[in-house]
């Protein structure tokens, strides 16, 4: 298959995820009219139902395009290992949820987002582990996955059974 063609296989995949992801929303809302008093919440529930909806159909091109680079292994390495470092990322944000005044709004709501985010990644890292051409990416995209399924279980433990942060 030629380098256009697979360019433009990866890039529809994601034009189709961002409709469906559009078109889920607009139905909802459709369906399901905001009320007036909460607005805001509405809007703001909408747009993280778009993100997760869309984060999780972009998987699908996402995973073809790294299927289409397994022949290279140095990117596979590069990835890996970047991979593992923006999984490291989710412990030290998971921490500093628990310290509301340590951190301003801006570092917070990134936290918040990384923190819920978590499971997302994990299931990604999961799929390109599986994807993975050598050995060593593979156990450290699993690693990185691992890391990231182990924070999202700590926050929605805090927030969901606790309802609190613990540390």
């Amino acid at each position: 298959m030629r380098r256009f063609r697979k360019l433009g296989l990866v890039l529809g995949g994601y034009a189709v995820a961002l409709l469906i992801a559009y078109a889920t929303t607009a139905v909802l809302e459709w369906l399901f009219p905001p009320q007036d008093a909460s607005g805001g919440m509405q809007a703001f529930g909408d747009s993280l139902r778009f993100l997760g909806l869309f984060g999780i159909l972009a998987l699908i091109p996402t995973a073809l395009a790294l299927y289409f680079l397994r022949s290279s292994e140095k990117f596979w390495a590069a990835f890996s290992i970047a991979s593992l470092a923006v999984a490291a990322t989710g412990p030290v944000a998971a921490f500093m949820m628990g310290r509301p005044h340590a951190t301003d709004l801006i570092f917070g709501f990134i936290g918040l987002m990384k923190v819920l985010g978590a499971p997302l990644l994990g299931i990604g890292f999961l799929i390109f582990a599986a994807i993975a051409p050598t050995g060593r990416s593979r156990w450290t995209l699993l690693a990185a996955s691992g890391i990231e399924f182990a924070v999202g279980g700590y926050a929605y433990f805090c927030l969901l059974v606790l309802g609190h942060w613990l540390l």
